[in-house]
């Protein structure tokens, strides 16, 4: 384990702000878990669209409740991603149809994953924040991509579980932010998301009814596993896509080293994916901006 760099170590009241942001999260874990508005809607959404097979005129009129979301599909229905020949949607019925219930409420979730970090009470973690929503943009590209390409898996599961997988460090940033010694302190927020992160997502995710094998894909996706040449699993899909999404928090990578052998080995085995990746993040940051 990583031992916590001593400048962050500024006396008893920092120690007392970290130890009760983590003792607050284990709490809200086992019981009703904190986040803003936007964030409850979308999970409601979902939560109202567990049904496959919903009437398209019914998930219509379910979304249009929430207009940034209903814009955000048509955007994304629209977009090189879902309409590669340039037929247009024209309406939500529409866009919905194309997309389908699962891929409605994933943007559902993108949408309030990105709000969440344009918070005002966030801005004092932006740096944090841009680089953290970059990633998981570029994971999600790149696990959608890989299911396709390389496996019979779901690519919009795929592109789910990349979205969230880092969720852990949303919710911690979000909860940091009401801490007034951990918001003058970003390096000790470093630390903390280091050590805790991926615990906390895939407890989190439980906790918010996301699918096991969601979830099981998400675990100790930063840690070293052995290098994959192919992928099969949903787990080693979400390992690969972190690695291809590119150098991100690299203070992530204390305990490791993120330009090593392995991780460069993943990324050759993989290059020819690499132009695809870019592109389909670079359609869904002008879908979710």
């Amino acid at each position: 384990m990583s031992q916590e760099p001593t400048t962050d170590k500024v006396g008893e009241a920092l120690n007392a702000q970290r130890f009760q942001m983590l003792e607050d999260i284990a709490k809200e874990l086992k019981g009703d878990v904190v986040f803003p508005t936007y964030f409850d809607a979308a999970f409601r959404l979902r939560k109202e669209l567990q049904n496959p097979d919903l009437p398209i005129e019914r998930i219509a009129r379910v979304v249009s409740v929430e207009p940034l979301i209903a814009s955000k599909l048509l955007h994304l229905a629209n977009s090189a991603l879902y309409s590669p020949d340039g037929t247009p949607a024209r309406n939500l019925p529409a866009a919905i149809s194309r997309l389908g219930v699962n891929l409605v409420r994933t943007t559902a979730l993108a949408i309030a994953m990105s709000q969440i970090l344009r918070a005002k009470d966030l801005a004092v973690f932006s740096d944090l924040t841009r680089d953290l929503w970059d990633h998981s943009i570029r994971t999600a590209a790149a696990t959608r991509i890989l299911a396709r390409t390389h496996t019979q898996i779901n690519p919009d599961e795929a592109l789910l579980a990349g979205l969230v997988h880092d969720l852990g460090a949303f919710y911690m940033l979000y909860r940091a932010a009401q801490y007034p010694e951990l918001r003058d302190r970003p390096e000790t927020v470093k630390y903390l998301i280091m050590q805790w992160h991926e615990s906390i997502g895939a407890t989190l995710l439980s906790a918010l009814g996301m699918p096991r094998e969601i979830v099981e894909a998400t675990v100790d996706h930063d840690q070293p596993l052995a290098v994959p040449t192919t992928v099969r699993t949903l787990t080693e899909i979400v390992y690969v896509g972190n690695i291809l999404a590119g150098a991100h928090f690299d203070w992530l990578h204390e305990d490791g080293d993120p330009g090593s052998d392995s991780v460069g080995a993943v990324r050759q085995a993989f290059a020819d994916l690499l132009p695809a990746i870019h592109a389909d993040a670079r359609e869904m940051q002008a879908v979710f901006a």
